[in-house]
């Protein structure tokens, strides 16, 4: 944590869910916060409900601008960049294929050339997903060295971007290539992310919360499907020990990383759903959605042998422990609670569980 302060740290996507939990959360550590993003794509949106722009510079652009984006890296000079932004969502990309392949994909190549052709930024952590993957739905979790892949347009753009990264890391990013010091390139991917404040559409959590506040049954396509359910500060704190490693240690670390949930939180849709209703309470119920839907995947998990064993990383938070902190979130918000001060509370609480295991 102490590494953080006074790092200037620049931020792609930083109005969306995660990238809202991780601007707030580096604003605490005392780095100087730069985010570059489109508006809050939600409204209500956790970006506003906590105020996160209050601590940072915050502008608004798409990293699809290759112009505007670069003069915001040349004004502030960040030393870190993490790139999270992203048409992020599954069954939007069936219905918008050109504009998720243009912002995964071009996007990602885009905020990479920036870096390439400024000298301030020392270390890039790429944001992909667990979907990455050339998903078999076999049984075993997916490692680093796993063929890329992807069924729908969403997956295939986030396979794509790994390729990207890779080509920039070994064609300008590595000593060999570029003759200088070496920029840190690593590439990330995360489970099944949860947390307070995510208000996306056609996402579990969000969908559930929506239908429980108009008392309506919640909806559930795939109750059996598996997911590697994890709180988002889980793989945030992932992405920031890889900096720093990055930062410190150097060339060795750049590379693909998993950050995924235990073993036995890779669950059924229908336990994270019946979880949420009792802890919800009320008359807090699901039903089948019988409708036609997109293909999804049915099982999908990570192997993430590698940052336990590399950065000694390991999730803090187990799945019943992880829903209960979902849904105490949105009770605050509902109980009209300072949500700035609610997701700090959280941050708190997984900070003693770091301090707990030794981590600093």
């Amino acid at each position: 944590m102490l590494f953080w302060k006074n790092k200037k740290v620049l931020i792609t996507g930083h109005t969306g869910f995660k990238g809202s939990w991780l601007s707030l959360w580096l604003q605490k550590w005392g780095a100087e916060v730069i985010g570059f993003s489109l508006n809050p794509p939600t409204r209500p949106s956790l970006f506003e409900l906590a105020n996160v722009a209050g601590g940072m510079h915050s502008y608004n652009g798409d990293v699809r601008n290759y112009d505007l984006l670069k003069s915001v890296v040349e004004k502030h000079r960040p030393e870190i960049l993490i790139h999270m932004a992203a048409q992020p969502l599954v069954r939007h990309s069936y219905r918008n294929p050109i504009e998720t392949f243009e912002i995964n994909v071009m996007g990602t190549v885009n905020v990479l050339e920036v870096v390439r052709n400024t000298d301030s930024v020392q270390v890039i952590i790429n944001v992909t997903s667990d979907k990455c993957y050339e998903n078999k739905e076999w049984v075993w979790g997916y490692r680093e060295t796993d063929p890329m892949g992807g069924y729908d347009p969403y997956s295939a753009s986030k396979g794509c971007a790994e390729l990207i990264t890779s080509s920039f890391r070994n064609s300008f990013f590595n000593a060999s290539a570029s003759g200088d010091r070496p920029r840190m390139l690593a590439s990330v991917r995360a489970g099944n992310v949860i947390g307070g404040g995510d208000w996306a559409e056609d996402r579990l959590v969000p969908d559930m919360i929506r239908a429980i506040l108009q008392r309506e049954p919640v909806l559930v396509r795939n109750p059996q499907a598996i997911r590697p359910w994890q709180h988002v500060l889980d793989p945030l704190y992932g992405y920031l020990l890889l900096a720093e490693n990055l930062w410190i240690s150097g060339i060795e670390f750049g590379e693909g990383w998993n950050f995924g949930p235990s073993e036995q939180d890779a669950a059924p849709v229908s336990k994270l759903v019946e979880k949420v209703c009792a802890l919800w309470g009320g008359d807090a119920k699901w039903t089948l959605d019988e409708k036609n839907h997109p293909h999804e995947a049915n099982y999908l998990k990570l192997d993430c042998s590698k940052a336990r064993m590399k950065l000694d990383w390991k999730p803090k938070l187990q799945f019943d422990d992880t829903i209960e902190w979902v849904v105490d979130w949105y009770k605050s918000y509902v109980a009209q609670a300072d949500m700035q001060q609610v997701t700090l509370d959280q941050m708190n609480k997984y900070e003693q569980l770091l301090r707990g295991a030794g981590n600093d």
